[in-house]
């Protein structure tokens, strides 16, 4: 017996080398994963999961159940028996027959197990089957629980959701056939790779992952987003004042005004010129100025809601005033800052002030009666974790917002990005809307508090008022014509929530357009993608499903039904106005400084 054929192939000197790289890599790898497990910051309990609270209620309404209606139960478990054993038996038939071939598959499907293997093969088969019935089980057994309040069954049925997507074969190397044949077809490559995107992520999340969505070097915000052309005509400590230059000879008399959410930045209005909001509505003939919100840090602490009105949107509504020589401007709140720019319209009503012309709300909350899903985050066991992190702190940092809204869709923004970046050692796609999303905002401790007690939980603002500025602000107090768009699968701002909230402002003069798609697709849907249509109704006297029935759908975007009604409330032409013109100062190009700021807390 030759040496050769007692020790197998030789390996080549190349594979060799590359065998010995990978060694290493992994080696230095484990030793940063290492050093980033032992300096983990250190994360609340109570903003990690939900309280013992929780748990307790189910499992108490589970055994009320078992004495009360012991049949429901036995039926439960017979069914999921049934299915599972069937399957069982199907399987061990097939291979007594000597087919190597899966049974029938009586499963439902889901996009999860796209790879035809799920299908063909017995393995992976069984394992996908199995999964699916015990999810079903579980999701059955959650729903059909009596004596619990609706809001704490939702809170049940999220969570327990969360658990069985978590335990889904394809988030685990070992039952995932992609990443197994991609191991394969690279030598382990994939692995390696997907190691040191591992490491990456929680070195970034300081000891926590958060899984990156996008690549970080593909984008950069003047650059390649946030081009279109304009400048800072003004800055205060809460906000820089863009206004964007002409586009067209003449422009509308009566300027435009955009609030932001100050959870995200202001360029998911701008993010590519094909797409941008900002951009068509310049195009248009319209004198726009723009809100760019400042990353706060610690010594934002004490920044509330009354200093965003007063120092935020009073501020940038007179300064627009000042420089275009105007009495009225017309004014959108894009979700918080519609929230927000509601409460400064009913201060302003208070005060007499007849700055707004009109109104436009973008997937906009007033009436937090309902809030959706996110409502699942807005008990004690949650609120009081925040409370105590902003206390410590003076901001809520961002990485638990950009976690929380993550785990709303975490199929989506958790799991097969993970899958694909740790598993299969794909680099983060250059996809600039999930860029937008990753460059996400920390929020002042007192604003933080009084939007989660004083609006979330205790709805002040639609029901008794809430004390703000020395007034007391209520919803029916807004009073300016106004627009409202919703978008129809929109999981942070629920459309009937909306329209709800709409409802019952006292404006004489109310549209509302319910767009298709979610919360930011819904929006940032120009009329070139011909993607998403909107519907419109202008019956304000029933239930939003009511409304939702009778309305008339429209092909399309909904910005020229926007811009047309806009239209009839921004006045005559005027010459375009030039940033810069007069005396006003020109303090930064667009999109700003504030707006790629990385403040330390």
């Amino acid at each position: 017996m030759t040496t050769e054929e007692s020790d197998g192939p030789a390996i080549a000197p190349n594979d060799l080398e590359t065998l010995n790289q990978n060694l290493a890599r992994v080696e230095e790898l484990s030793e940063r994963l290492v050093a980033a497990l032992a300096h983990k910051r250190h994360v609340r309990p109570a903003l990690q999961g939900p309280g013992n609270e929780v748990f307790m209620k189910a499992a108490t309404a589970y055994t009320a159940e078992m004495i009360a209606n012991p049949s429901k139960i036995f039926e439960h478990q017979v069914a999921y028996w049934s299915k599972a054993m069937r399957h069982y038996l199907e399987a061990q038939h097939t291979l007594a027959q000597g087919r190597i071939a899966p049974p029938s598959d009586h499963g439902p499907s889901d996009k999860r197990f796209s790879n035809p293997l799920w299908d063909t093969n017995p393995y992976f088969n069984y394992i996908k089957q199995q999964y699916l019935f015990s999810a079903e089980a579980i999701t059955n057994a959650v729903e059909d629980l009596d004596g619990l309040p609706e809001r704490e069954r939702r809170r049940i049925a999220y969570f327990s959701r969360q658990i069985v997507d978590l335990m889904s074969p394809t988030n685990f190397l070992p039952t995932n056939p992609d990443a197994l044949a991609k191991a394969v077809e690279t030598d382990g490559q994939s692995l390696v790779d997907g190691l040191e995107n591992l490491v990456r992520d929680i070195e970034a999340g300081e000891g926590e992952i958060l899984v990156t969505l996008a690549d970080r070097e593909a984008f950069k915000v003047g650059e390649n987003l946030a081009t279109t052309e304009g400048s800072v005509v003004y800055r205060n400590k809460l906000f820089e004042l863009i206004q964007y230059s002409p586009e067209t000879e003449t422009q509308h008399k009566t300027p435009l005004l955009i609030f932001p959410p100050w959870i995200n930045k202001f360029y998911i209005l701008d993010l590519k010129p094909k797409n941008s909001l900002i951009r068509h509505i310049v195009e248009q003939g319209y004198t726009l100025f723009v809100v760019s919100w400042r990353n706060p840090d610690r010594s934002f602490a004490e920044i509330g809601l009354g200093d965003y009105i007063e120092q935020g949107y009073l501020d940038a509504i007179s300064k627009v005033k000042e420089i275009t020589g105007e009495d009225q401007v017309n004014a959108v709140g894009y979700c918080i800052a519609g929230t927000a720019l509601s409460l400064t319209l009913a201060l302003m009503h208070k005060r007499g002030d007849k700055s707004i012309k009109s109104a436009t709300f973008f997937t906009t909350l007033t009436d937090f009666t309902d809030q959706g899903e996110f409502s699942v985050f807005l008990d004690n066991d949650f609120v009081d974790g925040i409370e105590a992190e902003v206390h410590e702190k003076g901001v809520l940092d961002s990485f638990f917002m950009s976690r929380t809204f993550s785990f709303l869709r975490a199929n989506d923004l958790i799991y097969q990005p993970a899958i694909k970046s740790y598993m299969m050692g794909e680099s983060p796609p250059a996809f600039d809307l999930l860029f937008w999303n990753g460059d996400s905002t920390n929020l002042p401790a007192r604003m933080t508090l009084e939007y989660l007690r004083r609006l979330c939980q205790q709805n002040a603002f639609a029901e008794e008022g809430i004390e703000l500025l020395g007034e007391r602000l209520h919803i029916r107090d807004v009073r300016v014509p106004l627009l409202a768009v919703a978008c129809e699968t929109d999981h942070i701002a629920n459309w009937a929530n909306s329209y709800h909230g709409i409802q019952k402002m006292g404006s004489r003069s109310k549209t509302f357009v319910l767009s298709e798609s979610g919360h930011i697709a819904g929006i940032v849907n120009p009329p070139s993608k011909k993607k998403y249509g909107h519907y419109t109704n202008g019956d304000w006297s029933g239930t939003p499903e009511d409304w939702r029935v009778a309305a008339d759908f429209h092909e399309g975007s909904w910005w020229p039904f926007w811009l047309d009604w806009l239209k009839k409330r921004s006045g005559r032409q005027v010459d375009a106005r030039v940033p810069g013109e007069g005396d006003v100062e020109i303090l930064a190009p667009a999109p700003g400084t504030y707006v790629v700021e990385e403040p330390e807390i």
